[in-house]
């Protein structure tokens, strides 16, 4: 589904991070929000998902005007949250962190089958408590849990990070499928440039809060590209 999102700021209390930012995402496209570390990119994407109340803009997602509406309510429209770290219940079963995925876009009941088409690993592991399992497998399940309602759009918030490099090209190659073999808009946070060039469709450049450039993802090989917009 598209996201639409014209001068959005917000913040802290009264200190603004993101600042009159607008972008649009089309349906089956991937974004990917970069810039160095402390420029915004997360509070973005926490109030996108209303974790954090904008202080002036509109959000659009699909045909509703999400701005105003709790976290829950925007879950349940279809919109579906990777946290930086995973946010997984990590004394709780497998199964039981993929059933609470049933509340993203109304699913009566989560679709399982959907989630071990692209995570198999899981099916193997449901008994299994979640904090037992590899960084790799965390990120798994909660990109799963995700899978398991119907989401029409998925906020991913360095999902690179902590991983190893094998499982980082897996969760590449399945953010793609979940693009091409279900049209979902991906709009993600990543700092790691090769998961970037991997996926994206197109980066946007976040510097003080705002959006200051679009670029392709293949002009990150540029390292003086990377520098300006990175500094790596």
């Amino acid at each position: 589904m598209e996201l639409n999102i014209s001068s959005l700021t917000s913040g802290y209390g009264q200190v603004r991070i993101v600042n009159n930012v607008s972008l649009r995402a089309k349906p089956a496209e991937i974004i990917a929000v970069i810039g160095r570390n402390g420029v915004g990119k997360t509070t973005l994407i926490k109030t996108i998902m209303g974790i954090l109340p904008p202080m002036g803009g509109t959000i659009g997602f699909g045909a509703s005007e999400i701005t105003r509406l709790s976290a829950t309510a925007r879950a349940r429209l279809g919109i579906g949250y990777v946290p930086q770290g995973r946010g997984i219940f990590t004394r709780m079963t497998v199964a039981a962190n993929l059933a609470l995925g049933a509340g993203i876009g109304h699913a009566e009941r989560p679709d399982l089958q959907r989630v071990f088409s692209f995570f198999p690993i899981l099916e193997k592991r449901l008994s299994q408590l979640a904090g037992s399992m590899s960084g790799g497998e965390q990120q798994q399940l909660a990109i799963g849990r995700i899978l398991a309602g119907r989401p029409g759009i998925i906020l991913l918030d360095e999902p690179s990070e902590g991983i190893q490099p094998n499982i980082v090209q897996d969760i590449a190659r399945i953010v793609r499928r979940l693009r091409d073999e279900q049209g979902l808009t991906i709009l993600l946070v990543e700092q790691n440039l090769t998961f970037i060039q991997a996926v994206a469709d197109s980066c946007l450049v976040m510097d003080k809060g705002a959006i200051v450039a679009r670029i392709a993802p293949d002009e990150l090989s540029d390292p003086t590209i990377a520098q300006r917009y990175l500094a790596i």
